[in-house]
């Protein structure tokens, strides 16, 4: 079953384009942003980062059975663009601390999931609920964050959110990826 879970899971990887899982130690490159550039929301934008996270559950019809749930941290190579004209370093980093802010907030829905998802009944039960919470969570963020640092041309806010992300992402370090 797992091979064919496997297999799957490549197939789509394959047909959608490249996905990077979020690492501590690999940051993104302006190389990995493949998509054409696209500004039809907003014209003063440098580059797009599409990054989210992905989850697989195994679990039984036996609601009192064990359930496995694995969420992983993903940035979409074929989605995210820039601007080749407008790019440096500093938006760059901007551009990480989204794909960041997605790894935050997957730890937060696994610290969720090992506190309130125990079993296949909690799953059926509970799972949609907590993921509906966090995802609403998650989407405010990134909003907050881009209207506060003004896309990160403010220098402050930005550094203020580089400080606040990294320090949540330290707080919920036993809810990193296994």
């Amino acid at each position: 079953m797992k091979l064919i879970s496997l297999f799957c899971f490549l197939a789509v990887n394959v047909i959608f384009g490249q996905k990077i899982i979020w690492q501590e130690d690999r940051k993104l490159t302006w190389d990995d942003f493949k998509s054409p550039v696209s500004r039809k929301s907003n014209p003063d934008v440098v580059a797009y980062t599409h990054c989210g996270w992905e989850y697989s559950v195994v679990k039984s019809s036996n609601p009192k059975s064990p359930v496995k749930i694995e969420i992983t941290t993903i940035f979409n190579e074929d989605r995210s663009w820039k601007d080749t004209k407008r790019i440096n370093d500093y938006i760059l980093l901007h551009e990480q601390k989204h794909f960041d802010i997605a790894e935050l907030f997957a730890r937060r829905l696994r610290k969720e999931v090992v506190e309130k998802i125990k079993t296949s009944g909690d799953y059926d039960k509970n799972f949609k609920a907590v993921y509906s919470k966090i995802a609403t969570d998650y989407k405010n963020f990134q909003i907050s964050y881009d209207k506060i640092t003004e896309h990160g041309m403010n220098k402050e806010k930005q550094a203020e959110y580089n400080a606040l992300i990294a320090e949540e992402i330290d707080h919920l370090k036993s809810y990193k990826a296994s």
